[in-house]
């Protein structure tokens, strides 16, 4: 069995719904599970909807009058007015409606996941019944009743046991299934979210229990590239990467395909393709076990954005393992994520993200301990396998604040200013 992924880009308006419906009937025209995401950018139009209602906004009729409409405008594109696939959709906009009037929990986390999910049920309904519409046999099925995780919600682990068991027994084989991505359920029936990058594992999961040939999954560009094209004038697609290379790539900040979702492929040596959704007939990149990188030229990673911290101890005295691991602790507990790492005796340097916005308040803590100096705004660059020319051009791009060199990796944090 094939597992196809389509992302939000690749179902954003009916034009994309026909194209992904071709390259089903194409590519995947029987032993095919598909797994779709919200349409366009409905997650975060939900995400809106979510802080409306959290925080009892006037706009939120507003907000879900405009994810309606974006919704029904598609399906206008695509189906007669009678068509059954309206009162379908009425119906998932009946059931957001009853959880929005009858909820009385106040765990933001919680709530996040019985919204969000209907990105996903939205979108595979419509896809589903326009599949059906050019007669195209297929299966739509609620994933939520066949992976199930614990109830982290936002960030579920999966029962793997439990969700082997469902997905072996359900799931009839010789069909195409049309299922969502992101989205699971607790034992008691409630929705959860698997995290970053959820939809990928959603692919991973259900190839690893299926014992897929592949997984595929459909992007707006020709594959992987060696470097990001809204950075870099020239890139160069990757036509083969090892499982442990793309999960290297991954950890250094690639948008290449997040660890979580390779680990269930690997266990399995189960490929994985990155095709372009918008050329279908191009072969894309393969990531399976094998060589490590073909071509085996530099790889490039942006992070922009970043904050470079400097921080040593009052007294000049050594930074040795108990105030390192306070300081890993602190960086912990204020969710700022490092991408960098570096440190001398008297001082340690960390490159971090601010995505929660906790650091000002991270510097209030560690500032009465410790010396502290920030660099707002510098950009990291990671290159994997670098070469002389490849660290020439990154240093031309601005001033060095940092450099640090291993094997395979060279990362340097530069002021653009």
């Amino acid at each position: 069995m094939k597992i196809f992924k389509f992302g939000g880009a690749s179902v954003k308006d009916a034009e994309s719904v026909k194209n992904v419906a071709s390259i089903i009937k194409n590519e995947g025209a029987k032993d095919t599970l598909v797994v779709i995401s919200a349409m366009g950018k409905m997650t975060n139009a939900f995400e809106d909807v979510i802080d409306a209602y959290y925080n009892k906004s006037d706009d939120l009729p507003e907000k879900l009058t405009f994810i309606e409409e974006f919704h029904k405008n598609i399906m206008n594109s695509l189906f007669d007015k009678n068509d059954e696939i309206y009162k379908k959709i009425d119906i998932l906009f009946g059931e957001l409606g009853w959880f929005l009037s009858r909820n009385t929990s106040r765990r933001f986390n919680y709530v996040y996941d019985q919204i969000i999910c209907f990105g996903e049920l939205l979108s595979t309904k419509i896809v589903s019944a326009y599949l059906d519409k050019i007669s195209q046999e297929n299966i739509w099925f609620d994933v939520r009743n066949y992976v199930k995780t614990d109830s982290s919600y936002r960030d579920a682990k999966v029962d793997w046991n439990l969700t082997q068991e469902l997905i072996t027994k359900k799931v009839d084989t010789t069909k195409i299934n049309i299922t969502q991505g992101f989205i699971a359920a607790n034992d008691t029936e409630n929705t959860t979210t698997l995290g970053r990058e959820g939809s990928d594992y959603t692919a991973g999961i259900f190839a690893y229990c299926l014992d897929a040939e592949s997984v595929t999954i459909w992007k707006d560009v020709p594959g992987v590239l060696n470097a990001d094209p809204r950075v870099f004038s020239e890139t160069t697609l990757l036509e083969q990467i090892s499982y442990e290379e793309a999960i290297e790539m991954a950890f250094y900040g690639a948008s290449v395909i997040h660890p979580k979702t390779l680990q269930p492929l690997e266990r399995k040596e189960i490929p994985l393709l990155v095709r372009s959704f918008m050329n279908p007939k191009e072969t894309g990149t393969k990531v399976s076990k094998g060589s490590r990188l073909v071509p085996y030229i530099p790889c490039y990673i942006v992070k922009k954005n970043q904050i470079l911290v400097s921080i040593s101890a009052l007294d000049f005295s050594f930074m040795v393992e108990n105030n390192i691991s306070f300081i890993f602790q602190k960086l912990h507990d204020y969710q700022l994520k490092v991408n960098l790492i570096q440190n001398s005796a008297i001082s340690f340097s960390v490159c971090i993200d601010n995505k929660f916005n906790k650091f000002d308040a991270f510097y209030d803590e560690l500032k009465t301990q410790f010396k502290i100096e920030v660099q707002k705004g510098v950009d990291l660059y990671t290159v994997r396998h670098f070469d002389e020319s490849s660290i020439k051009t990154i240093k031309e791009k601005g001033n060095a604040l940092l450099t640090q060199v291993n094997k395979e990796t060279s990362q340097i944090v530069l002021n653009l200013n």
